[in-house]
């Protein structure tokens, strides 16, 4: 045991970091990384010169020299084997990339156990690679423990990662079922419980090419993954990180099934944002994508809901929402799809689109809001004019009445204020009231008491009090 200062004992937490810190130095190289007593490796021969008999052998003597671990953080210590293990690595690749012939099985058990991401990729795309033998080593475990190594921090890493299974994905189809359910056990966990991952995004870039595969009619299990776990996932904090990928997903669901375009338009609207400018952009871009793929039947459905929400878009205050939203009208396939619906489309955007012409801060906001008009007033002139006719009467009205509002709390604070000016008359009257008569009273007392004294001659009576004043006039 390493001797401890007086610092460290007086301190109890200085132990505990240290302690801490010398844990995580430990696991700071590779996701599955763990300590082991080292050996110092030695250098074998070159492959291309070794006789084609004793290929074999060296190769798998290479292959098991590879599997041992090194703390690669550390730059100071095991650098001759490290520099062995490296330049063996750089010729594995090589190899097995060039070569034919030389996956034999006794080759697999060792090559599963040494999960170098590059040269576990050129073995899976190695012609003479036989998903019959590899079964047997790349199972359920070892799919469960590529899924965890998605939440290195190191994209590089992570982009290896998402080849390596796509490829499993694509030569094991008794792991396919599997694959699926744990990554949606992944995105469930990151939905409602940790909030983190770092490998949504490449995750969701394998999804986007299975759904793309997907036979129809779509099974149940893929529409309930859609609903209950990519619609969902747009609440995350971090969604800025993996929309383009999620959208993608979403977008190649609906490419497949055009009848799950309503149920997903309506679970973005529920989840749209209230407070957040940035994922409320997102999510625009991700509607006119939608946009884009609808069909006209589908497009009925939803569009009395979905344009109340661009409305309220429009008039928001940031003007990047506001932008992103009048970008809508630059689609040709939406501008068409308007215009057959015009008659329901133009009532709900009419008033934003408007009122924000007048009253918007941003002149770039107003510009574009003009040429939105004037293009909904070639949809249909008519109509635009009752509207326009209809608003000015309506604001008419709504002026009137504020007017009126306006005057009758006029009304009110006079009457407040001429009510309090009649109690303050009243409180003086009454204080000036109360005086007078306190003063006569004061003055008949004085009065009583004098005509006492002078009815009698007694001094002890005559220099009697008012209060007393019945009392003498018993003993009288």
């Amino acid at each position: 045991m390493s001797a401890i200062s007086a610092s460290e004992k007086v301190d109890g937490f200085t132990r505990k970091s240290m302690r801490k810190a010398q844990k995580q130095k430990k696991s700071q190289g590779s996701s599955q990384f763990r300590t082991q007593t080292f050996t110092e490796l030695s250098p074998l021969p070159q492959l291309k010169d070794a006789p084609s008999t004793e290929q074999q052998e060296l190769f798998t003597q290479k292959l098991q020299q590879c599997c041992m671990l090194f703390d690669f953080m550390d730059s100071v210590t095991d650098l001759k084997s490290k520099e062995i293990k490296r330049a063996t690595l750089n010729e594995l690749v090589d190899y097995v990339s060039t070569n034919r012939g030389i996956l034999v099985e006794a080759a697999y058990p060792e090559i599963s156990n040494m999960l170098v991401y590059e040269f576990l990729l050129r073995f899976l795309e190695n012609p003479d690679f036989q998903p019959s033998i590899a079964k047997r080593y790349i199972d359920q475990k070892f799919v469960l423990q590529l899924l965890e190594l998605f939440d290195s921090e190191d994209p590089r890493e992570r982009d290896f990662l998402k080849t390596v299974l796509h490829r499993i994905y694509g030569k094991f189809l008794g792991l396919r079922a599997f694959i699926r359910k744990q990554i949606n056990n992944i995105f469930l966990r990151f939905i409602y419980e940790t909030d983190h991952f770092n490998g949504v995004a490449e995750l969701l870039e394998i999804l986007g090419s299975i759904i793309n595969g997907f036979a129809l009619p779509l099974k149940a299990e893929h529409k309930q993954f859609l609903m209950k776990v990519l619609i969902p996932m747009h609440t995350a904090k971090g969604l800025a990180l993996f929309h383009a990928q999620l959208a993608y997903c979403v977008v190649q669901f609906l490419e497949k099934d055009p009848t799950l375009t309503e149920p997903v338009i309506r679970g973005l609207l529920k989840f749209w944002p209230k407070t957040c400018s940035q994922k409320e952009v997102m999510y625009l871009g991700e509607m006119e994508e939608i946009l884009d793929v609808i069909e006209p039947t589908q497009f009925k459905k939803i569009q009395e809901p979905l344009f109340k929400q661009i409305s309220r878009c429009v008039a928001n205050p940031h003007f990047q929402v506001a932008e992103r939203a009048l970008y809508f009208w630059n689609n040709e396939y939406i501008l068409s799809l308007i215009e057959e619906n015009i008659d329901k489309i133009l009532p709900i955007m009419f008033g934003s689109l408007y009122r924000i012409s007048k009253e918007h801060w941003n002149p770039t906001i107003v510009a574009l809001v003009y040429n939105v008009l004037k293009t909904l007033m070639e949809m249909n002139s008519t109509l635009f004019d009752e509207l326009t006719a209809s608003y000015k009467s309506d604001r008419q009205r709504e002026k009137k009445k504020e007017q009126e509002r306006e005057e009758l709390w006029k009304k009110l604070d006079e009457l407040k204020l001429s009510d309090a000016a009649a109690l303050v008359q009243n409180n003086s009257h009454g204080l000036q009231n109360n005086n007078s008569n306190n003063n006569n009273h004061q003055e008949n007392q004085e009065k009583g008491t004098a005509v006492i004294a002078t009815d009698h001659e007694d001094p002890v009576v005559a220099m009697d009090t008012a209060e007393n004043v019945k009392g003498v006039k018993t003993a009288k």
